[in-house]
């Protein structure tokens, strides 16, 4: 039996039996937390960046919505294959040092009136390929730091990080963009970067890597086994096809809802940002109901549940008007309703994969149900710059929400809401 004070993880390293006393976990999750908040920061400042200061319309916003989520359906499968058999502090480290010097030169490009859309599409491109380095790497990560029973708490402390850069991120963005210059704007993800580049790098512990055979397996023959092992099973099958049809519409209506606040609302982009920040508070209370619903009411329930609550929030958004304090006191209360049920739901998913998953196939499941669930974003940002365009912002904005509940129909209809209280 374990001590009270350590506990020996899944490859035969000592762990803390907390979390919170283990310095390893500590610094990945500060470095969690400045990534996301860096990358969070970002992804609001070029969208109303492009708006606010370059008047794109909704179209050419879909397209640097797109531009911004093809890494995810390009590279998703290459990089699972590879951090399987790299190590995952070393993925890390890289894409802060690259997405560092990226915002950094697009910063200098500002100051010298060089940013433009083209320059804002290379900048979207590149740190989206970053990230996805850094995403499907945090996620193999954890699992080779600590023991599989703190996986639910640690994944719960994890999106928690992220939680705190949605807190942030969406309302420094949009006061970035709206009082200060486009350069500054642009920099500031930079120092969250180096932030998290700086406590990644101090992780001291060992990775066990999974061992591998003396001649390579071809990086296609690992990618195969990667999507054969998740299609084999009905409940991570589940989980890709449900995230492809939420993230498919979600990213449809964001590339409306982006352009809906400031334009039919007429919202500065100070009360963009504050609306679009809700989100966080909500999705820190939905990390912390994550660490205790699933164990008392069963994975499947709490999934489908938190799934219907926070995808069908945003239907009542097309039935508002005007700037008033109203109309933003209900984005923020539809926003934090949204952060609650998708944490609720991001959490619970990633404990669930994790716990199907041995340690050699972490980084290819965790790659698979990305490029699945993701994939397609690209497309749906296109789709809602053409829905715009062509049916209106508020019809296209009520259609691309009501879309968002094709996920929660999936889990009902499938074997991953009939999971217990028990992932084994």
């Amino acid at each position: 039996m374990p001590s009270s004070s350590s506990a020996v993880s899944d490859a035969g390293r000592p762990v803390p039996s907390s979390l919170w006393r283990d310095a390893d976990f500590r610094r990945l999750w500060v470095g969690q937390t400045a990534s996301q908040l860096g990358e969070h920061t970002s992804l609001v400042v070029l969208p109303l960046l492009a708006v606010l200061t370059l008047g794109v319309g909704a179209g050419q916003l879909g397209v640097l919505r797109a531009v911004g989520q093809a890494p995810i359906l390009l590279l998703s499968l290459f990089v699972g294959a590879w951090v399987d058999r790299w190590r995952t502090r070393t993925v890390m480290v890289w894409a802060d040092v690259g997405r560092t010097l990226l915002l950094g030169a697009a910063a200098a490009a500002g100051f010298l009136n060089w940013l433009g859309l083209p320059v804002l599409f290379v900048v979207a491109f590149a740190a989206g390929s970053l990230s996805v380095f850094f995403d499907v790497a945090y996620q193999a990560s954890l699992v080779r730091l600590v023991t599989r029973h703190q996986l639910v708490p640690g994944n719960s402390a994890l999106e928690g990080s992220r939680s705190a850069a949605q807190i942030g991120g969406p309302a420094l963005g949009g006061a970035l963009v709206s009082l200060l210059s486009a350069p500054v704007a642009v920099a500031s993800g930079a120092l969250f970067f180096t932030l998290s580049f700086l406590s990644v790098r101090r992780i001291r512990r060992t990775e066990a890597i999974p061992a591998c055979s003396e001649r390579p397996t071809r990086v296609w023959r690992r990618i195969h086994e990667g999507l054969r092992f998740v299609a084999g099973d009905p409940s991570l099958r589940t989980v890709c096809f449900a995230s492809a049809a939420f993230q498919f519409s979600l990213a449809a209506m964001m590339t409306v809802y982006l352009v809906f606040l400031p334009r039919e609302l007429h919202l500065s982009g100070t009360a963009v940002g504050l609306a679009l920040a809700a989100t966080g508070p909500g999705a820190l209370v939905g990390s912390i109901l994550a660490a205790r619903l699933p164990g008392r009411f069963g994975y499947g329930r709490v999934l489908l549940v938190a799934a219907i609550l926070g995808d069908g929030a945003f239907l009542c958004v097309p039935a508002l008007h005007g700037p008033s304090a109203m109309t933003v006191s209900v984005l923020v209360a539809v926003n934090f309703v949204f952060g609650t049920g998708s944490q609720l739901v991001n959490v619970t998913v990633m404990a669930v994969r994790q716990a199907l998953t041995g340690d050699g196939m972490q980084g290819r499941a965790a790659a698979t149900i990305t490029f699945v669930g993701m994939g397609l974003t690209p497309l749906g940002s296109l789709l809602g710059g053409l829905l715009a365009r062509e049916l209106g912002l508020r019809t296209s904005l009520l259609v691309t929400a009501a879309g968002m509940l094709l996920s929660p129909a999936l889990m009902a209809l499938s074997p991953l809401v009939r999971l217990g209280r028990d992932l084994g």
